[in-house]
């Protein structure tokens, strides 16, 4: 039996790529604009998968999108961009993933794929546990004595990153190149700001992880 996939975009920029990459998958596809939202997940609809394009103002409408998809029970992927992703931030109870506006079809067709289930039997739990706090690399999630934990996208990623490089030293100048992804819109202050919220999340026992090299930058102590 086919599964359900709403796309849902205020433009064709992803449109015809997502075309082709659902063409490769078991799935009948409907789409809409934001102006829809309410009529296409309206209850009782029939959806696995939503795929919301949140660019520009249509980036206003994603919380309703998580609001109605959570509630939906069906899984979301969305379309986003380096200027937006730190705005990002998903229930801890949703499958949920996200992709970059100029992500190639080959990461579209896996992400889908892997949020439609059809994979599942193959995947096994990508996550790391230190003390109490378990980092789910698959969702993007953090949760300590199992209770989630709200990061936004970059507190995730500069806690990520640093758990999975335990005992290694990184220069701001390279969190901002692994982590952010370039260097030339923000400064080492940046760094500083993301590690002290990481710190405070994770409070006084797991932040002591975190440390300190006066001068050069941070470290996660296994």
């Amino acid at each position: 039996m086919s599964k359900q996939v709403l796309f849902i975009a205020n433009s064709l920029d992803n449109a015809f790529k997502f075309q082709s990459v659902l063409s490769m998958l078991n799935v009948e596809v409907s789409a809409g604009s934001t102006q829809q939202l309410r009529r296409l997940l309206a209850p009782g609809a029939d959806v696995d998968l939503v795929i919301f394009e949140a660019l520009e103002k249509a980036f206003d409408h994603l919380q309703e999108v998580i609001t109605l998809t959570e509630s939906r029970g069906c899984a979301l992927l969305v379309i986003t961009n380096e200027t937006l992703v730190d705005k990002l931030g998903f229930p801890a109870g949703l499958s949920c993933d996200f992709i970059m506006r100029d992500a190639e079809q080959t990461e579209c067709f896996v992400r889908a794929r892997r949020l439609l289930g059809e994979d599942a039997d193959d995947e096994r739990p990508n996550t790391i546990t230190v003390d109490d706090m378990t980092v789910n690399l698959d969702t993007y999630q953090v949760t300590i004595a199992d209770e989630p934990v709200d990061f936004t996208y970059l507190e995730y990623a500069l806690l990520a990153y640093l758990v999975q490089h335990p005992n290694h030293t990184f220069s701001r100048d390279v969190l901002l190149q692994n982590v952010w992804g370039f260097d030339c819109c923000v400064g080492s202050r940046t760094v500083d700001v993301h590690v002290r919220r990481v710190r405070s999340k994770l409070g006084p026992g797991l932040a002591e992880h975190i440390g300190t090299v006066r001068g050069v930058g941070y470290y996660w102590s296994s």
